[in-house]
């Protein structure tokens, strides 16, 4: 799961994560992350339109998503 994140970081790549929040809800995010730490990530979710913070216990899955316009707006 590193590469992907670290990867995320360095190609502004969209990632589509499924996330157990603290109420023991799942969400479907996607997100670019700008930070990782050993135990949350810092990034912008499309979803809610601002940072967020995640905590990578609560992260059950993964995956590179699909290309966003400003991804290629360098």
């Amino acid at each position: 799961m590193d590469g992907l994140l670290i990867r995320s970081i360095e190609e502004n790549l969209p990632l589509e994560m499924i996330y157990l929040a603290e109420n023991h809800e799942l969400s479907q995010r996607k997100l670019i992350v700008k930070e990782v730490t050993d135990d949350y990530i810092r990034a912008y979710c499309f979803t809610r339109k601002q940072m967020r913070t995640f905590k990578r216990e609560n992260i059950l899955s993964i995956l590179p998503g699909t290309p966003t316009k400003s991804r290629y707006l360098h």
